[in-house]
């Protein structure tokens, strides 16, 4: 046992685990998000389709704030993005939990997306920043697991608060998110790397978010994880408002959705030795698949244990799909455009944040539950397809950046304190290993001060230990987001 948790959790830096413990902290205050289509329904008397436009400025707002989160992540620092962000969305939470008009709703909920989701690419890029390559699969599980038994608590507790008031939600969800901030605020430090001068002493040129919306390979994986997101995201929109149509009530939901997090917190830790050395295209697939058999069974599901059974599938392919899909991203990334990257990431759950309740409800209202749940899976079927069609092209641009890693082609993170290291005078060609010209690689044939790749795994385990501060940690700092 102790040589599995050692295997399991031994070896990562300082800063990660500072990152952990704000990612549970703030998930086991994860109430409003979770109840709001209940509370929207039930307490405000909204009708679905009010419910879903709510739901849906949530995801409108969160689009918006991880763009901007990702681009301030790169150009600001990951920390004082979620300094603001954190803060903001505690305050928002509050609001929201006062507002009483549907015009006040709309609003406040809007602005909680944007400030809520506008941590995530901060959250991730310094993640990444702080990880070795070669433990990130490790890492991400770990992470998720925190999330899910954050989650799972959560989910249980905000099933009696909401009978009891439901304003307790707004005000423990707003009192964990304003904790997490101050662990950030204390004992976090900024990872974001440090941009070394040309050659000739002027800055090296950066790229921006043009430079990452060009990447057409990761783009092409956005949009096949979209349909997955899609499908997911039903499990906070229309399965709640399904079981109250059946007839149960919110504390039997939040039995329901609570395995979910159950389900992960005993057995995720055991994913990243079931998918170790398997190609991420074929994992992602067969996740993709299990989600949409399990979400497509709630069709026939009417009894409490049924709809758990259901949520038993689907979470099966969601522990095999989430470190798969954070490491996907991860390989994908220039260190430079880290937080864009994570923020395009992130802008595809928050497209599907937006997206999810509104076509949802709108194919509950129109067509019946049994068209929305068989379409749910259809929508997995075509993911699955699109990641075994696209997962050559995808391994092949992250053994390009693998190679640039061996070449020395970035840059050291500033926490490090460490040299930057000399740029490569052979420096690979700007096109991807499948032809396609990769815009986001093109600006380093020359320069190495792009961050086209991570560091080397050797240099990078010496620059975490460097980067894993010492004594009281008053220098370092923890956020507060995840990857669902």
């Amino acid at each position: 046992m102790h040589g599995w948790l050692r295997q399991a959790a031994g070896g990562l830096p300082r800063q990660f685990w500072f990152l952990w413990t704000g990612t549970l902290i703030n998930r086991l205050g994860s109430f409003v998000v979770l109840f709001l289509s209940i509370y929207l329904t039930g307490e405000r008397h909204l009708t679905q389709s009010q419910a879903g436009l709510v739901l849906g400025l949530y995801g409108v707002g969160g689009a918006i704030g991880t763009m901007t989160g990702g681009v301030l992540a790169d150009r600001w620092g990951r920390r004082p993005t979620m300094l603001t962000a954190q803060f903001g969305a505690a305050a928002l939470m509050l609001a929201l939990g006062f507002a009483q008009s549907y015009p006040q709703i709309l609003v406040v909920t809007a602005l909680l997306g944007l400030f809520g989701e506008g941590v995530r690419p901060a959250f991730s890029a310094m993640m990444v920043d702080v990880v070795p390559e070669a433990d990130r699969v490790r890492a991400y599980s770990l992470n998720y697991w925190a999330i899910n038994l954050g989650f799972a608590l959560a989910a249980i507790a905000a099933g009696f608060a909401a009978q009891a008031d439901y304003l307790l939600l707004f005000v423990v969800d707003a009192a964990t998110t304003l904790l997490t901030a101050t662990i950030t605020l204390i004992f976090l430090a900024e990872t974001r790397p440090a941009h070394r001068p040309a050659g000739d002493g002027t800055p090296a040129p950066r790229g921006g978010m043009l430079t990452a919306l060009g990447d057409r390979v990761f783009l092409v994986y956005l949009l096949i994880n979209l349909l997955s997101v899609l499908v997911l995201l039903q499990h906070a929109s229309t399965l709640p408002i399904a079981m109250l149509a059946d007839g149960f009530s919110a504390a039997t939901y939040g039995w329901v959705i609570a395995v979910n997090g159950l389900l992960i917190v005993f057995g995720q830790l055991f994913v990243p030795r079931l998918i170790d050395g398997r190609r991420s295209d074929r994992v992602l697939a067969v996740g993709a698949l299990i989600i949409g058999a399990g979400f497509g069974l709630v069709a026939v599901a009417h009894a409490a244990w049924m709809y758990a059974l259901t949520v038993v599938i689907w979470t099966l392919g969601e522990m095999l799909q989430s470190p798969s899909n954070a490491a996907t991203v991860a390989a994908l990334s220039p260190p430079a455009l880290r937080g864009r990257y994570q923020g395009l990431s992130s802008l595809s759950w928050s497209i599907g944040t937006a997206l999810a309740p509104i076509l949802g409800g709108l194919v509950l209202q129109g067509f019946g539950s049994a068209a929305l749940w068989l379409g749910c899976f259809v929508l997995c079927a075509l993911a699955a397809a699109g990641h075994l069609l696209a997962g050559p092209a995808r391994e092949r641009r992250a053994a390009l950046r693998r190679t640039q890693e061996l070449a020395g082609l970035a840059d050291t993170p500033a926490a490090t304190g460490g040299p930057a290291p000399a740029a490569s005078p052979t420096a690979l060609p700007p096109a991807a290993a499948d032809g396609d010209p990769d815009p986001a690689l093109a600006a380093t044939t020359v320069d190495a001060g792009n961050h086209a790749a991570p560091f080397p795994v050797a240099r990078q385990r010496a620059a975490a230990a460097d980067a894993a501060p010492t004594g009281s940690g008053a220098d370092m700092r923890a956020p507060v987001a995840d990857g669902r």
